[in-house]
């Protein structure tokens, strides 16, 4: 079985979440997609964190098709940590072919992510394309530190079967849609 591990804040979940998973599942030719929704990032701030309870509610009103499962077992297992998370999911599921999916504008700022060049050890990553990031393929330091190991984008329906580290760029539709953007448009005004 090939799935995607699909983890953000989902503060709130929206229509661009479900088009990567779209997209995700189609070029990546995934049986499943889990959304991981975490309950905090550790580069983020969490004052306008959403409590964990609603985002998940929001992103199981959000979901339809049923190959998508909404998740939260990072709060059961204490972290809030990429690496740390998936070697409890490849150590539980030794038999699953998992991709990491990652929007573009997360590639930026990936090398920042506590012990990045273990996550991209772990499993393949599928990075899709996102509005504004783009060109983050090629300058980004993850993108420049695993060159060697890129997949051609033609290529991308193997990617589950490949030994990290492997990643892929896949271009495609893209929604302006963010979750920063919609929160800042549902606070109040100061």
């Amino acid at each position: 079985m090939a799935v995607g591990l699909f983890g953000g804040s989902f503060n709130p979940p929206h229509a661009g979440h479900v088009l990567v998973s779209e997209i995700a599942i189609r070029r990546l030719g995934l049986d499943q997609l889990w959304w991981m929704v975490t309950p905090g990032n550790p580069l983020k701030s969490r004052s306008e964190l959403a409590p964990l309870s609603e985002r998940i509610a929001m992103s199981e009103r959000l979901i339809h098709d049923p190959r998508v499962k909404v998740t939260a077992f990072e709060k059961a297992l204490g972290t809030s940590y990429t690496a740390e998370t998936l070697a409890y999911v490849k150590a539980r599921n030794p038999h699953v072919h998992f991709v990491w999916i990652m929007g573009a504008d997360s590639l930026r700022s990936f090398h920042l992510w506590q012990k990045w060049r273990e996550i991209a050890a772990t499993f393949p990553i599928a990075v899709i394309d996102r509005p504004g990031a783009t060109l983050s393929f090629l300058s980004s330091k993850m993108a420049r530190a695993l060159a060697n190991y890129r997949v051609d984008e033609d290529d991308a329906a193997v990617l589950w079967n490949k030994h990290a580290p492997a990643w892929t760029f896949i271009h495609g539709p893209r929604s302006t849609l963010s979750s920063t953007a919609l929160r800042a448009l549902q606070s109040p005004r100061r």
